[in-house]
């Protein structure tokens, strides 16, 4: 197979962006992403260290971030798997990059910054839900924001078409095809719901 290895050929293929494209972009937080920032419940973190890159879902039941300021966000790092990839590439590399969904919307709206992660109780404890806290609260600093083209979501008709799971493979049988029977299967599907509820935050 045949890859484009040169940005001018690149370019040539995709002609110059529209103005909305590029003016679309700003470098702090609008009122009007400010807006939008503090609706969503769902973000991707992206990041990117020595053994490559890592995405990473983040969700709340209310704003997944706190707006610190113009041009600053706090992402708690709630409860999970402990497996802390995203965090450890944030250590040793602080560039991020966030996309945030809001159900129903067929607009993304996407930051890039880098960050760093805080463990100071002053930052923790304003995350505090049900007496616990998060061990850690990652501190984003926005370079630029803006939203991204619709069409993914609206090609993939996300909102529209419903629950599209039936038939997946459930996390415990996935566990038990990688181990060969000797983690997962049923039991860990039964058991999950009731070991969410009890950490989730």
């Amino acid at each position: 197979m045949e890859f484009v290895e040169d940005i001018a050929a690149l370019e040539t293929i995709y002609g110059e962006p529209g103005a909305s494209s590029i003016r679309k972009v700003a470098c702090v937080l609008t009122p009007a992403y400010r807006t939008w920032i503090n609706r969503s419940r769902f973000c991707i973190l992206s990041t990117v260290g020595p053994e490559g890159t890592d995405a990473t879902p983040r969700g709340d039941d209310g704003p997944v971030v706190l707006v610190l300021g113009q041009k600053t966000l706090a992402l708690p790092d709630w409860h999970g798997n402990n497996r802390i990839d995203s965090l450890r590439n944030i250590v040793r590399d602080p560039r991020v990059s966030l996309m945030f969904m809001v159900a129903g919307s067929n607009n993304v709206v996407r930051v890039n910054g880098t960050a760093g992660v805080t463990c100071e109780f002053d930052m923790t404890a304003r995350f505090e839900r049900k007496g616990r806290q998060p061990r850690s609260v990652i501190i984003v600093d926005i370079e630029e924001i803006y939203f991204q083209c619709a069409r993914a979501l609206l090609r993939a008709r996300l909102w529209v078409d419903g629950d599209q799971s039936a038939g997946l493979p459930t996390a415990g049988e996935i566990l038990s095809e990688m181990t060969d029977g000797t983690v997962g299967g049923v039991d860990y599907d039964q058991e999950w719901p009731d070991r969410a509820a009890k950490t989730m935050w």
